[in-house]
């Protein structure tokens, strides 16, 4: 009888050792951007992570596909940019896929830009200003910054939803903070040249790597945000680069190059497309490489 309860004993403890380890490994978890997906997998690398887009698509416009809703719906945490970002689907992945568990912010929901200060506030918006964020500029992962506050808030999220893991994710997001923070140091030193350069470009989808690294951005390719690119507006443009020190054009892996390439060819400017996340290109495999890339485009910039 004794050796069966050692047994029994033992098959207890290995059980219930194997749960708290599926627990994480069984985690899953919707993102929808690609670098939020790629900022799950430094924290919860053996969680289940699906990105709803790809750095090729309008993160403003997604369509509420069945696929879509069928990730929402077996989704524990869903990690979003917010600064209403997703506001045009969002909510309708979250009716349609009926998952309690991902509608609020109190249980299984996460707002990156609820954890920062966001550039850009305005007090009050109205059509006439075009897509504008009342809350702010949500593309804030190219803020280095920014992104290990949200990665702090994230593992604090991870652990209140996986508490038996608790131990894995403090150590997952102190090897990524001691990563992160060293590679802070050397972009900054790589991306000094570009301090004070000038550039055109679409949006304001690089305001936070802008801000960060110096650069002005003293054109913006929409007349209003949102808005494509008119005749008119490029003129203007063209007139604006006469002053001879505009660097470059930026453009987004996901946005249109046409008027980018109407402008550049009669100005005489480089027009360089930029990987907007995660897989905009393909040396853009996580969000380091993704740092890596974006600042060796601008610093192979023809002056």
């Amino acid at each position: 009888m004794r050796i069966n309860s050692n047994l029994a004993k033992a098959a207890a403890l290995a059980l219930t050792l194997g749960y708290s380890s599926l627990a994480s490994a069984e985690l899953n978890i919707f993102a929808c951007e690609p670098e939020y997906a790629a900022l799950a997998k430094e924290l919860a690398p053996d969680a289940k992570i699906y990105s709803a887009t790809t750095a090729m698509q309008d993160p403003h416009q997604v369509q509420a596909r069945p696929s879509l809703i069928a990730k929402m719906r077996q989704a524990d945490l869903a990690i979003c940019a917010g600064a209403d970002l997703e506001v045009g689907w969002l909510p309708m992945l979250q009716m349609k896929s009926s998952n309690a568990k991902v509608r609020s912010t109190d249980q299984g929901l996460f707002f990156a830009a609820d954890h920062i200060d966001t550039l850009d506030k305005l007090a009050s918006v109205d059509r006439s200003m075009g897509d504008v964020h009342a809350q702010g500029n949500p593309h804030l992962h190219f803020s280095p910054q920014r992104v290990l506050k949200v990665a702090e808030a994230l593992s604090q999220k991870l652990i209140s939803l996986d508490p038996s893991s608790k131990a894995q994710y403090q150590s997952a997001l102190r090897e990524f903070s001691a990563k992160w923070n060293q590679a802070i140091i050397q972009w900054e030193a790589k991306a000094a040249p570009l301090k004070g350069k000038k550039v055109i470009a679409y949006h304001s989808s690089f305001r936070y790597l802008f801000n960060w690294i110096g650069i002005e951005q003293v054109g913006d390719l929409e007349p209003k945000p949102g808005l494509p690119p008119s005749s008119s507006h490029l003129a203007s443009l063209l007139k604006r680069t006469e002053v001879g020190d505009v660097m470059a054009i930026i453009v987004a892996s996901y946005q249109s190059e046409r008027g980018a390439e109407w402008l550049g060819e009669r100005a005489n400017l480089p027009v360089v497309v930029l990987p907007m996340s995660v897989g905009g290109n393909s040396q853009s495999q996580d969000l380091f490489s993704l740092y890596d890339s974006v600042i060796e485009l601008l610093l192979n910039l023809k002056q």
